[in-house]
């Protein structure tokens, strides 16, 4: 007989059951391992609040789990929103098909509702994609990646897991405290405090970033390897000189290419081109995904209003 499935709230006990689903059903690499500690800092640690997290059982086991992160995202009008992320969603293989996806976000949607949030927003992989428009999601459009190579690309060797920063760059220092007051919003864009920073770049327990500072700004970086080449990930620039900093983290890089993104029109994607990085043609990273859940003082369904780094996407 068919077991009954059940939709409750996460308990501090269901952890291990969670990963065990997780791992299941989306894997796991060397430099992003589902672990206790990176599943408290996304979801208990966060500076913007606790997740809300939803699992589905049947019987004693865990079969399916549905967190919507917390987030903030700033207009260009100075007005923050509400929001939340839709993360860490997985059904054990065993149980595909039995409406567990549906059910987990329904139930989670309506929590988001009674709590006030204003938005929600995602980048799904393929697969799920066509669950969330399913779902009353929208299309927002999709995020690409803009590189500049290096030399030692035409030399390179395999590279390993997890990487040695010091192959990445010259005299690697790891992300102390970044002071530097946030530009103002374009469009859609994350508050850049204090606690947010340290949260993101000093906090994160299995991602390893590091500061290249030129004058009164900085740029966050993170080695990764990708198809056994050395990527240094630009993940954020902090500070009035963009084009500036950007310049010394391509002088002291020693990746074979160095990786970023920007959304159309901010000062850092002008900077990022100036000094050779590139938008890759055709080349798509992820579809940015949202669901409005009040009447929004802006329209989200379209990149221009949204303000983001590679920082605000990668790595949750």
């Amino acid at each position: 007989m068919t077991e009954t499935i059940h939709i409750r709230e996460f308990e501090d006990a269901d952890l291990g059951q969670v990963l065990e689903v997780l791992r299941a059903a989306l894997g796991e690499t060397p430099i992003l391992r589902r672990t206790p500690a990176l599943f408290s800092w996304k979801h208990f640690r966060n500076p913007f609040g606790r997740s809300i997290v939803l699992v589905a059982t049947a019987g004693a086991r865990i079969v399916g789990v549905r967190a919507f992160m917390r987030w903030k995202l700033r207009t260009a009008e100075g007005e923050v929103l509400q929001c939340v992320r839709a993360v860490d969603t997985a059904t054990h293989p065993d149980f595909h098909r039995r409406g567990i996806f549906s059910r987990l976000t329904t139930e989670a949607v309506e929590r988001a509702v009674a709590d006030g949030v204003d938005l929600i927003f995602n980048t799904p992989n393929p697969r799920s994609g066509a669950g969330y428009l399913k779902m009353g999601w929208v299309e927002v459009g999709t995020i690409g990646v803009m590189a500049r190579p290096s030399i030692r690309l035409l030399r390179r060797q395999a590279a390993v897991e997890p990487p040695e920063a010091e192959e990445y760059l010259k005299l690697p220092i790891p992300v102390g405290e970044l002071a530097m007051e946030d530009r103002p919003a374009r469009g859609l864009r994350t508050p850049r405090d204090a606690a947010y920073r340290s949260w993101r770049f000093q906090q994160h327990p299995t991602a390893r970033y590091f500061q290249i500072a030129r004058g009164s700004s900085a740029a966050i970086v993170r080695p990764n390897v990708r198809s056994g080449r050395r990527e240094l990930v630009l993940s954020d620039v902090a500070g009035p000189d963009p084009r500036r900093v950007i310049r010394e983290t391509l002088a002291v890089s020693r990746a074979e290419y160095v990786a970023a993104w920007w959304s159309e029109g901010s000062p850092e994607r002008a900077a990022a081109k100036r000094n050779g990085i590139m938008p890759i043609p055709g080349r798509v990273a992820l579809t940015l995904v949202c669901r409005p859940l009040r009447t929004l003082p802006l329209t989200v369904d379209a990149l221009s209003s949204w303000d983001l780094a590679l920082g605000d996407m990668e790595l949750l």
